[in-house]
């Protein structure tokens, strides 16, 4: 697939916005199989503003794109994106398109169950055989995974990603105990295995084991882990391109297909709104400790039980702006292992112009509550204006 190309050099396309971003740049992808080609879209606009970030996180097909994007050199980093959705874009057969809406995606979709996909993943046989074939732990799932592994080890340099530069969290499901685990660069080194386990969604993908234990897809348990950067310690000022795969709010299902479609989106768009209130109301207290403290005699400040109590406060701010991938035309509960050319190339093109649009508004500039900690800029405002 040759990616869609834009010229970086128009008049209403940004340039140098890095400067303007108040604090360090967080962009954290959600997981979504074949719906992460919107945030390879998002990642070109970024660039061709000439916004790199500092700290990536991702969770499933968002670890695989933050690995290609942190494990490559700014100036190769989108050739690696591009030829990662070439790899796994699945062949053009058939069109039903016309005559017989849907049909098509039908088509592709059952394919892919039966054969898979080019580069990611082909099926195992003998996960179809039950009991009277016993897997093992670390081969449980009804496909393999070892074309992705292939392909990972061919376009992403690990030893780049070990230098910390960007920074790359990726979240993961401990088996044993149902406990999300972030793997950091920050706190140790990050190979193929992370990328891997991250990515790992039961019961079509085997476990992957990680210092004698097994980790599943971060999905399951926080598909858009954001809360890495408001848990992070030292906080920092941020700017965080939150990366939404999947619609949080949708109309009322009609049809068993819209049931199903429906409960994918609330599954995995992973309650990111109830999260995202509770740490505006943590860190807004974190101010109004800031603004106690300075309503005290330096002679309080400085007894030890009130500095422990003041170091609770916090100055720190933080935008979040959401970009939310689109709805296409006659999607259903199949769009996740949707890996067609137009596909691929339509949410490719969505997650560059919204971006576009969003970082022409530049939402986090303007004033703002003094006692706000967490700014939301939320995607159904900013999707909006690429509309316009």
């Amino acid at each position: 697939m040759q990616r869609p190309t834009y010229s970086s050099h128009s008049s209403d396309h940004p340039r140098s916005a890095r400067g303007e971003l108040p604090g360090q740049i967080v962009l954290v992808l959600q997981g979504g199989g074949a719906l992460g080609s919107y945030q390879a879209g998002v990642y070109q606009a970024l660039q061709e503003a000439e916004i790199e970030p500092d700290w990536i996180i991702g969770t499933s097909i968002g670890a695989i794109n933050a690995s290609l994007i942190a494990g490559n050199e700014p100036q190769r980093r989108l050739e690696q994106l591009d030829e990662f959705w070439s790899r796994v874009q699945r062949a053009r057969h058939w069109s039903f398109q016309g005559a017989f809406p849907g049909l098509g995606a039908r088509w592709a979709y059952w394919t892919t169950l039966t054969q898979g996909i080019p580069g990611f993943f082909t099926p195992n046989p003998l996960a179809h055989a039950g009991d009277a074939f016993p897997l093992g732990a670390d081969r449980a799932g009804y496909y393999s995974t070892a074309p992705l592994e292939h392909t990972l080890a061919e376009l992403v340099n690990f030893d780049l990603i070990n230098q910390g530069r960007p920074r790359l969290t990726v979240g993961a499901a401990h088996v044993r105990t149902s406990r999300m685990r972030y793997f950091d660069t920050r706190e140790g080194r990050i190979d193929v295995r992370h990328i891997m386990a991250s990515g790992a969604l039961p019961p079509a993908f085997p476990p992957v084991r990680i210092d004698g234990e097994l980790y599943w897809d971060g999905g399951i348990l926080s598909n858009t882990p954001t809360e890495a950067v408001f848990d992070d310690s030292p906080r920092r000022d941020s700017v965080i391109f939150s990366v939404h795969l999947w619609n949080p709010v949708g109309a009322e299902p009609a049809t068993m297909a819209d049931v199903l479609n429906r409960h994918k989106d609330v599954q995995y768009s992973s309650r990111i709104a109830s999260q995202i209130i509770r740490h505006q109301q943590a860190h807004r207290l974190r101010h109004v400790i800031n603004q106690l403290a300075s309503r005290l005699p330096e002679s309080e400040r400085n007894k030890p039980e009130v500095r422990e109590l003041l170091g609770y406060g916090c100055q720190t701010r933080m935008h979040v702006v959401q970009l939310l991938g689109p709805q296409l035309d006659h999607e259903d509960h199949t769009k996740d292992v949707d890996f067609s050319q137009a596909a691929i190339e339509q949410r490719w093109e969505a997650g560059y112009a919204h971006t576009k649009a969003v970082l022409a508004r530049k939402p986090w500039a303007g004033d703002f509550d003094p006692l706000s900690g967490v700014i939301l800029h939320e995607a159904k405002d900013l999707t909006a204006i690429a509309a316009e």
